[in-house]
């Protein structure tokens, strides 16, 4: 008989997979035994930006890249964690995987949203190891919140690279294996402790300290451990306002003020600009426009040309078909639409925010101010046109933990993108060296980064999103950072210089064209009907003042 081409390409084990489907089809469907996915893989569109910032470099945790040969030789060093935790157990490593096995196996399979191809022994093995070797690292902060070691390692380069991994989407391990192993050395029980919830939330709070990026910011307590699904979460409830500050923030009224600006004369012109061109753009310019034809049809002065559209009567006259040339390269064709390789038309990108950068902002008058605190710290004052930012520490962990911190809110997606709405605004502000130099002038980013420059790519690299995002507080500010912005007598001027001046060489470049036309026109008549002659025939004129 034939064996099917899957079955022989990825060496199926029928055994372990008739055994995994009778152990799914047989268990309990009560409320314990539901388990939500929480560990989820990076999207495309956010990976391809930077692989190696969502990619582990030094070491793998839990089954999505634990054979990768790059951080395969961290195995000793898990190893080495498992026997220190072994010390503090009643019981020994063995037992305590079986009764992980036993009880809470399916529970590991739910957590991660792929299909884990593994028997249960290795799985939990690994799961467990990797737990013994995470919470091992993790001590090094609840003994620098303890003082017990006078030296600080979380500051070593090792440590630090090891942290990027930790952080990083596609490495994380269920939070309540921490918890069952920390309870466990605790009690020698399989049961929620409530020393150990306190310890795993003192580390992971020292964890966040070190890890974030914003100044002066206050440590919310009350995030809850026990709801937090893994140690990336905790972060992220950690960094991000409460769902009922954003939820309950209504955009017309929140930070919102109606911006009095002097009366002057540029602004009845803008007004008129914006009529025409909302005029030229009326479906009754068409009407106008067939009356004319019903007219001219009338009185009978065009009668070799089909009359329709303005466009098809336009192309069909000699010297616009000579013309037509030259306007599509002073004026460019209509734009067509961006294909990929195959010819199909691309997905719309999702543009940059639209606010205008720092340099623009400061020339305009918009001044900046830091604010201790977080992103819920972010407003605009329209009465002193001051932007209130939050203070910002630039090193080599904020880039991989702010991306990481983007890709888990666009994988849980349970309220609004406020993490990636913020690097949003900061790439859409900062798009220069200038601009970053600017704001660290003004004590609102500190760089421990090698330069200015590296700063704007930080925040430039992180436009990539996963969808359009809207947060009502920080488009707030964003509309009233613009609507201040373009009410000024600077960006009102430059805007008339925009339209009336240097919008006008494209209208002396077509008169140039005509020109030269007409006396290339003029050179093919003299050289046939010989000018000269008629030069010559001319009537002099009488020269006066001469006697």
């Amino acid at each position: 008989m034939h064996s099917s081409p899957s079955f022989v390409k990825y060496d199926f084990d029928e055994t372990k997979w008739v055994e995994d489907i009778r152990k799914s089809v047989d268990e309990q469907d009560d409320e314990e035994k539901k388990n939500i996915v929480c560990v989820f893989t990076v999207p495309k569109v956010l990976q391809a930006t930077d692989p190696k910032c969502y990619i582990p470099q030094q070491v793998a945790l839990g089954p999505f890249h634990h054979l990768l040969p790059d951080v395969h030789n961290m195995q000793r060093n898990k190893e080495a964690a498992a026997r220190r935790t072994r010390k503090y157990m009643n019981d020994t490593f063995e037992n305590f995987v079986k009764k992980m096995k036993e009880d809470h196996e399916a529970e590991i399979r739910a957590c991660y949203h792929t299909f884990l191809s593994m028997y249960g022994d290795t799985l939990v093995w690994m799961m467990v190891v990797d737990t013994a070797y995470l919470l091992d690292f993790l001590q090094v902060y609840l003994d620098k919140k303890e003082g017990v070691n006078t030296k600080d390692v979380t500051k070593d380069l090792s440590h630090m690279a090891i942290l990027r991994d930790v952080v990083k989407v596609e490495n994380q391990i269920p939070l309540f294996l921490l918890r069952k192993m920390l309870a466990y050395i605790k009690t020698g029980e399989l049961k929620n402790s409530d020393d150990a919830d306190n310890m795993l939330k003192t580390m992971l709070k020292e964890l966040y300290r070190d890890l974030t990026p914003f100044v002066g910011e206050e440590l919310r307590d009350h995030v809850p451990i026990e709801k937090c699904v893994h140690l990336l979460d905790f972060l992220y409830h950690m960094t991000v306002p409460e769902a009922e500050f954003y939820s309950n923030t209504n955009p017309s009224t929140a930070n919102y003020h109606e911006i009095d600006m002097p009366d002057d004369p540029t602004s009845d012109l803008l007004v008129q600009d914006e009529k025409e061109e909302s005029l030229a753009k009326s479906p009754d310019v068409s009407k106008v426009w067939n009356v004319i034809l019903q007219v001219i049809k009338k009185v009978g002065v065009i009668k070799k040309f089909k009359l329709g559209k303005p466009m098809a009567v336009c192309n069909k006259l000699p010297l616009v078909s000579l013309l037509k040339p030259i306007w599509e390269s002073i004026f460019g064709r209509g734009q067509e639409k961006p294909k990929d390789e195959n010819g199909e038309p691309k997905a719309p990108k999702i543009e940059e925010i639209k606010i205008p950068s720092v340099t623009d902002m400061a020339k305009a008058g918009i001044r900046f101010k830091p604010v201790e605190g977080g992103i819920s710290n972010i407003s605009f004052d329209v009465k002193t046109c001051t932007l209130y930012l939050p203070k910002v520490e630039l090193d080599g962990n904020t880039k991989v933990y702010l991306r990481n911190l983007v890709a888990h809110e666009a994988c849980v997606a349970t309220g609004p993108l406020v993490m990636a709405r913020y690097t949003e605004l900061m790439n859409g502000i900062i798009d220069t060296e200038q601009d970053a130099k600017y704001l660290s002038k003004r004590d609102i980013v500190f760089n421990y980064l090698k330069s200015d420059k590296e700063v704007a790519d930080l925040w430039n690299g992180m436009s990539k999103s996963v969808k359009l995002t809207k947060v009502d507080y920080m488009d707030t500010v964003v509309a009233n950072v613009n609507k201040m912005y373009d009410q000024t007598w600077r960006v009102k001027i430059s805007k008339l210089l925009k339209k009336y001046v240097f919008a006008s060489w494209k209208i002396l470049t077509l008169l140039a064209a005509l020109l030269m036309l007409f006396l290339t026109t003029v050179q093919a008549f003299c050289s046939v009907y010989s000018c000269v002659r008629v030069f010559h025939q001319l009537p002099e004129i009488p020269a006066q003042g001469v006697e």
